[in-house]
Parts: structure tokens; C-alpha cells; sequence
């Protein structure tokens, strides 16, 4: 137990790396008084209604859980969160901008933990657009949420490098441990007032990092093979990079560069010794890991035994 234990939290926030914060925060013996998370959405085939990772932690903990559809405009959320008299608010991933109201509301304000060095990639998929674009290293920060969509004054900040084959879920495991860190070594801080928050300036010094659909994972192999490669590391595991092979839908889970450099147009296959080679826009890159609709994910090699190919090109939809 640690001497700020009779501190109130709410903690709000939905998917996996809300629940590594989550987790961190009862681990370290705060007391979380209710969680506030999505509403459970349809997964899978069968499209079943289910909880998320914090919902289904804050039922293993038997923490109170509210899952609203929107916190803003909902009077009911708000008198909620009041009855738990927070403290402090903790959000981490979860998508809603807050009203003034339950900004207020704590002593200690809400805290953000964000998966980028703010001013840098606000928006909804920070991790996967520093992959994007090929950054070298990217960061988490604790900041003070106000009105604005990740536009809060900063607690605190810690650089994460990007590794050159790093890919969107182990950066994402890499951000998640990293964030839980960097939040309990500040909350002691900001409980005892020694931290000075430092203002962001107006403007991201990136474009806004939008969510990701489905869409987003569908590649076009007239772009550069580093642009193409980036993209499968950035979407692995979701929502992957994937192209139509025969009319069929393939994912691509691992590519690298070619070492061979023949000359292949944009989507043009080319299967040497074992290996499947595929024309882009800037020389050839080497599928690695696929996976074609309706069968597991293999290594290239092995698919290559038992699949014959009727297409010399990727990219081709069902007609």
C-alpha cells in the first residue's frame, strides 16, 4: 500500500493498453472507485456483444463499471462519476473528449496517459502512424486533459525508440509497460505539488493521427517498398496490410527487402527458389508471413508447397 491509497480514482479507458495502465494503478494499491469504458461491441465471426479489456477487469476486481455509449450530454455518467468523489481522474485510450464538467469535477483534475510525445500524433492511432512514417523513436506523455483533443498541458514525457523491426503490437506492448511507468512515478509528484505543467503550442507538430479502419490496411504496390514495408509493420496485428491474391483476400504479416533487385512492375509476383518476390514502386520487396482467406497464418516457403498460383499479379479483387 502506498501513502497516497486513500486517494479516489476513477479511471476511464477501454481496450488492452487502458487495461496495462489499469492494472499498474491497483498493482501500485491506489484505490480505482469505478471504471468508465466503451460499451461491450460486437468481436469475432459470430459478431457476440463482449467486454472489453478494462470492462473485463474491472468485473475481476470487482470494481464498479459504468459503460456508457457517450459521456458528454449524459447527466447520468456525470452523477456516477460523482458518487465515487475521485480525487483525480486517470483516462488512457478512451475516445471521448470530455465535458468542462467532469474535468472539474476532481481535485487533481484528469491525467491522460497519450501513446506520443505531444504536441506530436494526437489523435486515436499514435503508435501506428510514428511506424507510418518511419520514425526512429516516439514517446508516451502524462498530461493534464482540458477541452481539446489531446491539447493539455504536460506532466511529464519519456522518449520509446522505434526499432527497425518493430512492429505495431510490440510497440504497443513497448508503449503500454512505458506509459504504466511513467504514470506512478508522477502521480506521487502531482499529489505533492511539484510539478509544473508545461503548455503545448496550438499546433501538432505532425498530422493528426486519425483511427484506423479496415481500409487503411489495403496495400498499393506502386508506393515505395519502404512505404509498403512500413505499413505491414505498423498494422500487424491490426488492422493488417493486406493485398487480393486470386481473388482472395492476403495478409501480409511480415515482408522485408528483396536482395535480389530484378526489375518487376507494381504487383507483379515473382517466385525464385522458395521465395515469393513482388514488384512496388521502387524495386522489389520479399514476402516473409501470409495468410490467405480462410487458411492460418504461414511462412512463405510452406504456402508456396501447397498453393499454385493462378495470378502473376497481387492486388486483383473478387470481380
Amino acid at each position: 500500500m502506498n501513502e497516497y491509497s486513500q486517494m479516489n480514482i476513477v479511471f476511464m479507458g477501454t481496450p488492452d493498453f487502458a487495461a496495462g495502465i489499469l492494472k499498474a494503478l491497483l498493482e501500485a494499491g491506489y484505490s480505482v472507485r469505478g471504471c468508465v469504458a466503451q460499451p461491450d461491441r460486437p468481436r469475432g465471426r459470430k459478431k457476440i456483444p463482449l467486454p472489453g479489456p478494462v470492462s473485463e477487469m474491472a468485473s475481476a476486481y470487482g470494481i464498479p463499471l459504468l459503460q456508457p455509449e457517450k459521456v458528454r450530454r449524459n447527466p447520468e455518467a456525470l452523477s456516477w462519476i460523482a458518487e465515487r468523489e475521485p480525487d483525480l481522474i486517470v483516462v488512457a485510450a478512451f475516445g471521448q473528449i470530455l465535458p468542462k464538467e467532469l474535468l472539474a469535477l476532481p481535485k487533481y483534475g484528469c491525467v491522460n496517459v497519450h501513446a506520443s510525445l505531444l504536441p506530436a500524433y494526437r489523435g486515436a492511432a499514435p503508435i501506428q502512424h510514428a511506424i507510418l512514417d518511419g520514425c526512429g523513436s516516439t514517446g508516451v506523455t502524462i498530461m493534464q486533459m482540458d477541452e481539446g483533443l489531446d491539447t493539455g498541458d504536460i506532466l511529464a514525457g519519456r522518449t520509446v525508440p522505434i526499432l527497425p523491426d518493430e512492429t505495431g503490437g510490440s510497440l504497443f506492448d513497448k508503449m503500454k509497460r512505458e506509459g504504466a511507468e511513467l504514470l506512478l512515478e508522477t502521480l506521487p509528484r502531482l499529489f505533492r505539488g511539484e510539478i509544473i505543467p508545461l503548455p503545448q503550442p496550438e499546433q501538432s507538430t505532425t498530422a493528426y493521427a486519425g483511427m484506423l479502419s479496415k481500409e487503411d490496411g489495403l496495400i498499393d504496390f506502386s508506393e515505395a517498398a519502404d512505404v509498403i514495408l512500413r505499413k505491414v509493420r505498423a498494422l500487424n496485428p491490426w488492422p493488417s496490410a493486406y493485398t487480393f491474391l486470386d481473388g482472395k483476400l492476403l495478409k501480409i504479416w511480415e515482408a522485408c527487402e528483396a536482395s535480389e533487385k530484378t526489375a518487376l512492375n507494381p504487383g507483379r509476383i515473382l517466385i525464385s527458389d522458395g521465395e515469393m518476390l513482388v514488384g512496388t514502386g521502387s524495386g522489389p520487396i520479399r514476402l516473409v508471413r501470409i495468410q490467405l482467406e480462410g487458411k492460418k497464418q504461414m511462412d512463405v516457403r510452406d504456402f508456396l508447397r501447397g498453393f499454385r498460383l493462378q495470378s502473376e499479379f497481387l492486388g486483383k479483387q473478387r470481380s
